[in-house]
């Protein structure tokens, strides 16, 4: 019955993620489907595995050899996961640390770290309280109006606290980076997450001075500080600068409302720990049967 759950479940995931959904420019619209199709296989993956130790723990030592192969490989899974978890979170530890050593300053009202760096830079960095950071670089590229725009855009972040989702979401795209379609799906989310927070700031300052700025910054070094930082000019190919300018032109709306429709579809990947009173229930009428 295990090795079934399993092989049911890898199936599901990875037929999942062969979907090929209708691309839209109703921005909300493909955030939801995208966030649907990356979430949904590595949680039904892990739930199942989650079931399948459980029941295995509560069996004897026949059954525990008889799905021994579906029990190491969730076990293995879950541990995995445990690992790369702690990783992601030291990380996030040491790149705290590390920004706890800049100088903090005011930047246009906002308290954020000074960075020593010619390079233009801004992020968001941290987990659910993220730190600004801001590159010298960045005060001596753009004129007060701009550096103006960049910080709205950096404070829509924390905001939706993207850097501590996008951790959360960075370790299920590791976890799963063998799933079709994993980093085309990682990208699309990254892409989103911009526009969702040029969105946000653009009904706070001129979406043209955002456009400028993005322009200005338009080929930016790779992220200083990784992976709970979010950046306004991260590393982007040419097409998404134009979707991202695209957006702001067309004043698209994309501020994310609390929509618990929307997030039905997660109560699929409880399915797996169903089973677990049902196997209790058979395992009991079995001893029952043996007396």
């Amino acid at each position: 019955m295990h090795f079934i759950m399993l092989v049911v479940a890898l199936s599901v995931a990875w037929g999942w993620r062969c979907l090929q959904v209708k691309p839209t420019h109703n921005w909300q619209q493909r955030w939801q489907q995208t966030l649907k199709l990356f979430l949904f296989p590595p949680l039904f993956l892990l739930t199942t595995a989650i079931a399948i130790c459980w029941m295995e723990l509560q069996s004897d030592l026949t059954q525990k050899w008889f799905d021994g192969l579906s029990f190491l490989v969730a076990i293995g899974l879950l541990g995995f996961a445990g690992i790369l978890g702690l990783k992601l979170l030291i990380e996030a530890g040491q790149s705290k640390a590390q920004i706890n050593t800049y100088q903090q300053l005011q930047f246009n009202g906002q308290v954020g770290r000074l960075l020593n760096s010619s390079i233009p830079y801004a992020a968001q960095v941290g987990l659910w309280q993220p730190e600004l950071v801001v590159s010298q670089g960045l005060l001596d590229l753009l004129p007060s109006a701009h550096l103006e725009a960049v910080l709205a855009h950096e404070q829509a972040h924390l905001v939706y606290r993207d850097t501590f989702w996008f951790l959360l979401l960075g370790w299920l795209r590791r976890l799963t980076a063998w799933l079709p379609q994993t980093e085309a799906l990682w990208q699309d989310l990254l892409l989103l997450r911009e526009i969702r927070a040029d969105a946000w700031a653009a009904q706070r300052v001129n979406a043209l001075l955002l456009i400028e700025s993005l322009l200005l910054l338009a080929n930016p070094p790779t992220a200083m500080l990784e992976p709970t930082s979010v950046t306004f000019s991260s590393p982007v190919v040419p097409n998404r600068l134009i979707q991202r300018v695209d957006a702001l032109l067309t004043e698209s709306i994309f501020i994310q409302p609390l929509n618990l429709r929307s997030w039905i579809w997660l109560l699929l990947v409880l399915l797996p720990l169903t089973t677990i009173p049902l196997h209790s229930l058979s395992h009991e009428f079995y001893c029952l049967l043996s007396m």
